[in-house]
Order: structure tokens, then C-alpha cells, then sequence
């Protein structure tokens, strides 16, 4: 494998923890969020990887990754009785997000911790090849 793809699939991954962080800072915005039935209530978003393989060359590894999709859990939705509030329906229900903040911060760092990784990466292969140039001089 080339040196160089290292730097195509470090780049995947960190385009994909990107993407990642995008959804979990998109349920925590939305941990709050109150509803008045539950077609309407804000879900929590997980995103879907796949692993990206050279058509050309179907003998050779990954070459990356990329997000293949976004699913909604499926976990139950938190209906609460306030019939004091604005958005309460007939039955003086509203009904809250299933978005579990402990669940959502505990992704946030791995995707931190996974991107961070990719970067390391990309800087120790960086530093080989200059060392590799260096050689010759």
C-alpha cells in the first residue's frame, strides 16, 4: 500500500467522526425539545458507517470510510402529563425526545478521541516521509 492512501483513509475517518459530531451536537440541542404528539417529537439520530474498498483492486483492504446513512432510534419516546403547557395535547400530555445525554456525551468523546487519532496519524506519517527525503540529502 502506498503511503499516501494512508493519508485517504485518515481523512475518511475524520470526515466521519465530523459527521458524527454533527448528529450528537444535533441531539443534545434537541434534548430539551417538547412536543404536542408523537409524529412530531424530535428523535435521537445515530449515524450508519460503511467501509469504503477499491473496485478496482477487489483483493485490496478498506480504503476508507464513509457514512452510509442516518437512523432514528427506536427507543420510546418520554410522554409527560403538564397539561398547564402551552404545547400540551387534549389529554394535557407533551412529549420529550428519547435522546439519552449520557449516552450522547459518551459518543462525543469517543468521536473526539477517534478523530484526535486520525490526526496523530497524519502527522507521525507526515514526519516519516520527511524523514524518508531527509535520507537523501
Amino acid at each position: 500500500m502506498s503511503s499516501f492512501k494512508i493519508f485517504d483513509i485518515a481523512g475518511s475517518g475524520m470526515n466521519a467522526q465530523n459527521l458524527r459530531m454533527n448528529l450528537v451536537a444535533s441531539n443534545l440541542a434537541n434534548v430539551d425539545a417538547v412536543s404536542s404528539s408523537i409524529g412530531d417529537t424530535y428523535r435521537s439520530r445515530q449515524p450508519v458507517f460503511k467501509a469504503v474498498f477499491d473496485r478496482a483492486n477487489p483483493g485490496n483492504p478498506a480504503t476508507g470510510v464513509h457514512m452510509a446513512g442516518v437512523v432514528e432510534s427506536p427507543a420510546p419516546l418520554t410522554r409527560e402529563y403538564a397539561p398547564d403547557h402551552a404545547l400540551a395535547d387534549a389529554d394535557g400530555y407533551i412529549y420529550r425526545p428519547n435522546v439519552n445525554v449520557v449516552e450522547e456525551m459518551a459518543n462525543m468523546i469517543s468521536a473526539s478521541r477517534a478523530y484526535q487519532n486520525n490526526v496523530e496519524l497524519v502527522n507521525a506519517t507526515r514526519q516519516m516521509l520527511t524523514a524518508t527525503i531527509n535520507l537523501g540529502r
